[in-house]
């Protein structure tokens, strides 16, 4: 199975993307995760990409695709789930070619919808450990931490980050949306796209999400 996971920031992406990862043993690829290694790492690209993200805005789509492209050469993943990878219609022409030279082709691309507000609702309750050897997230209108401002895993401050304030998500959705219709539209075309409806809980949007899949 190979699936690409598209949809606004917020909408779930992540967790779903995990959960078909454990369930049917995918790769999971984020890109998101991959700039903020390179950003933790301050290598040549996290550099780059480290105030761009902090405003909100969307690293260039040729540094996206290098780094996606990389991995792909590296590890040939033939079965795997995207999250957050192709966002632009350039993204997707490049991943259809990556693709194609690796004669693979894509089995679904799954559109999680939600609404702007209800993305800003989210992603502002995220609070994220400080210690760069932990991260882990939470959130407080759906997993608070057992202690307030404490990780649950390390006992670090929880803090909100930067791209997490609403005014970065604001900036976020409108480049979300200036990319989003020619993505879909591509998609929808090549015959592959399927909306799934992202406000119910987890596990809902799963089972959801897996009844539009084909067979394995």
């Amino acid at each position: 199975m190979r699936l690409v996971l598209v949809g606004p920031p917020g909408c779930g992406k992540g967790t779903q993307a995990a959960l078909l990862r454990d369930r049917l043993g995918l790769t999971m690829v984020g890109t998101g995760d991959m700039f903020r290694e390179a950003i933790r790492q301050q290598t040549p690209v996290g550099k780059i990409a480290q105030p761009l993200l902090a405003q909100g805005l969307l690293a260039p789509d040729h540094m996206v695709n290098e780094l996606v492209a990389e991995l792909f050469r590296a590890t040939r993943p033939e079965k795997f789930v995207m999250d957050g990878y192709p966002r632009t219609y350039a993204q997707a022409i490049a991943f259809d070619s990556l693709l194609a030279q690796q004669f693979l082709h894509l089995h679904a691309v799954i559109y999680l919808n939600i609404s702007d507000d209800e993305v800003v609702r989210r992603i502002s309750s995220r609070r994220c450990c400080d210690r760069k050897d932990c991260s882990t997230c939470f959130n407080l209108a759906f997993r608070p931490p057992k202690v307030d401002g404490v990780c649950d895993r390390c006992g670090g401050k929880l803090v909100l980050r930067d791209d997490d304030k609403e005014e970065t998500i604001r900036r976020r959705l409108v480049e979300f949306h200036r990319n989003n219709d020619a993505l879909i539209e591509h998609y929808r075309r090549a015959g592959i796209l399927k909306d799934v409806p992202a406000y119910d809980p987890p596990e809902t949007v799963y089972q959801n999400l897996r009844a539009q899949l084909p067979p394995e």
